[in-house]
């Protein structure tokens, strides 16, 4: 926040909206859920507010309430939002998504309790996981006699692009259907379509969420949103994370898994001492859980493959967790009880090599792509890599395909060659190596780290089991690799 305001920018301090987790009771009796006594509430208006605050004293010059999962109901705008806006000087801003149904009920909710600035997305792209449609706030804004500041007709130009787009993202698309045409400027709604938005600003105004939701999802329903996702809004997910799961499951092809990895969510979270589900602890979070539902399904205990970025979270890397996290869970997953913040002292900047099979180039060309290695080094690696390739590649085409015909030759009569000695294979998940630590002839001690992969978007460790001596690798970095594939053998 400080460097931002002394190079003359306007940082925006997110306060990550949340909720307590449900309780884990529903295998006890009723009278043993009747008189437990209930865990204290975290996540109140004034836990919001003192973060809000902290970040004005900071120097933050907007704060937002960033509902990543849309899980702020109308009721709970109206309570929260004056209390926000009463205690900050700067303006407020409301970001949310319709997942769950909430969107735009709680939306509308803001605007009528002094929201300064709402997020939203154009019409192609709204809804659903996303924000509200820019197009229906426009409509309420207007009823409200409130100047949204935005150029509707460059909004409308926008559009028309946007669609083009939409069309082709369609083979990545969770909801196929799009919604209807819909142009604010010259369309005019059909009456009983303009009587749900009026219906929906008195009920606002009166706080009967039933009769607001009610009416806002008449509106969605007749434009042709997606409807409320249930299983989102049980399982307290963001839209994105739920879309970033249902991916990952799909590339590994175990799509029969996302009811059991969503159930698992609250658990995954409340043993993480109850992080709020935002980037880049929603993925953390998420992936641990696939894991955990993909453990069970195997029938190994929970927790038998947990992330690096899962380790560091618990270990106390990210920070303080809003509830502390158990020191026995704490021990069986880093291996010690204690909390333990990051050392900046022990941060080492990733190097960036020479590549020889490419003409002695260095993997980062410029501090754009170094900035990248720094900041994304599991996505950058490969990527990097693949664009030097192609470079040399248009350079020197004649070259490579006399050295691919070589390497296939070589490749060939190692594959010739048994697999005599003990083995390290993948685990149950298919991955992306990123680095590889060990060559054949090295001596390993039990625990060292041999390769690392990527799986998931999360970082994981292949260690060894006891001391060894290294005799084969048959991976390298940027190689994929699938479940149980071999990845080193022993002599």
């Amino acid at each position: 926040i400080r460097m931002i305001n002394e190079l003359g920018g306007i940082p925006d301090g997110a306060v990550c909206y949340t909720v307590d987790p449900k309780d884990e009771d529903d295998n006890k009796g009723f009278f043993s859920r009747f008189f437990s006594k209930k865990p204290e509430k975290i996540f109140t208006d004034e836990y919001f507010v003192e973060k809000a605050r902290a970040m004005e004293a900071y120097g933050a010059k907007i704060i937002t309430l960033k509902d990543m999962a849309g899980l702020v109901n109308p009721s709970r705008i109206a309570s929260i939002m004056p209390k926000l806006k009463a205690a900050l000087t700067v303006p407020v801003d409301f970001h949310t998504h319709c997942t769950p149904g909430y969107g735009l009920a709680s939306s509308l909710m803001a605007m009528i309790h002094g929201v300064d600035i709402l997020d939203t997305n154009i019409w192609w792209f709204g809804g659903g996981s996303a924000a509200p449609a820019l197009e229906l706030i426009y409509v309420f804004a207007g009823k409200l006699g409130i100047d949204v500041e935005v150029n509707m007709e460059a909004v409308g130009r926008i559009r028309k692009e946007l669609r083009l787009v939409r069309e082709e993202l369609h083979a990545f698309d969770l909801v196929k259907n799009f919604p209807k045409e819909f142009d604010p400027l010259t369309d005019k709604l059909p009456a009983e379509i303009d009587a749900l938005f009026d219906k929906a600003i008195e009920a606002a105004k009166a706080n009967n969420e039933a009769e607001l939701l009610d009416a806002c999802h008449a509106i969605e329903d007749y434009f042709g949103f997606p409807k409320p996702n249930l299983l989102v809004k049980e399982a307290e997910v963001p839209g994105g994370m739920y879309s970033n799961m249902v991916a990952q499951l799909k590339a590994l092809q175990a799509e029969d898994l996302l009811d059991d990895a969503m159930r698992l969510i609250p658990k995954v979270r409340r043993d993480a001492g109850l992080v709020p589900l935002v980037t880049p602890t929603s993925q953390i979070v998420g992936s641990q859980a696939v894991s955990v539902a993909l453990d069970r399904k195997k029938g190994n205990p929970d927790y038998s493959n947990p992330s690096n970025q899962f380790i560091s979270l618990v270990k106390g890397e990210y920070g303080h967790t809003p509830v502390a996290v158990d020191p026995e869970f704490r021990a069986k997953i880093t291996g010690s009880p204690e909390e333990k913040a990051y050392d900046v002292s022990k941060y080492k900047k990733p190097e960036n090599p020479v590549l020889p099979e490419y003409g002695g180039v260095k993997l980062a060309a410029n501090d754009e792509e170094y900035l990248l290695l720094e900041l994304l080094p599991s996505v950058a690696n490969g990527f990097l890599k693949r664009r030097r390739a192609e470079e040399w590649e248009a350079a020197n085409a004649a070259k490579k395909a006399e050295e691919a015909a070589a390497a296939a030759a070589e490749a060939e009569k190692a594959d010739d060659e048994p697999i005599t000695g003990e083995v390290v294979t993948a685990q149950i998940l298919p991955g992306t190596v990123i680095e590889v630590n060990v060559k054949p002839g090295d001596k390993v001690k039990k625990g060292d780290v041999l390769l690392v992969y990527e799986a998931m978007k999360m970082e994981n460790n292949v260690e060894a089991g006891h001391d060894a001596t290294v005799k084969r690798v048959f991976v390298k970095p940027g190689d994929i690799f699938a479940p149980e594939a071999v990845l080193v053998e022993f002599e």
